[in-house]
């Protein structure tokens, strides 16, 4: 009988655990989005300060070379639901609050994107502690 209920959970995942892919669908849509607006700092195609490659000072150059392949990157893992994708989203978002709270004078004060990527990290947490209390609710 034991058996038989876990291959149900298994088939039909609880209502914290759809919501948990969906949150991670969400932040993988916004890491392609991120990604894309480093691509196009990179490329060129906005004509505002700095927003291209070979007018960037060198700690601009770095971020964003960086940041233009960790996002999407993290976005597909995301999407996945890959256990690597919320690592490499952890990295880009790290450097990011770095960056912009660490660093203000070399890249400017971004205080929503410091505050998104905490919320989205107390989120991220929040889910896997309700998803760990609920697994160890179920073997019990």
């Amino acid at each position: 009988m034991n058996d038989s209920a876990s291959r149900l959970r298994e088939i039909h995942p609880s209502a914290v655990e759809g919501a948990f892919a969906l949150f991670l669908r969400v932040v993988a849509a916004y890491c392609l989005l991120f990604g894309i607006l480093y691509w196009i700092r990179l490329i060129g195609l906005y004509d505002g300060a700095l927003w291209r490659f070979d007018l960037m000072p060198v700690h601009w150059q770095i971020a964003a070379v960086i940041l233009s392949v960790f996002f999407p990157f993290a976005a597909i893992g995301l999407w996945m639901l890959s256990s690597w994708g919320p690592v490499i989203w952890f990295i880009c978002a790290a450097t990011e609050v770095v960056m912009y709270a660490g660093f203000p004078d070399l890249f400017g004060s971004r205080p929503v994107i410091v505050a998104a990527h905490i919320v989205v990290a107390l989120i991220y947490a929040g889910f896997r502690i309700v998803l760990h209390l609920q697994r160890r609710q179920n073997a019990q």
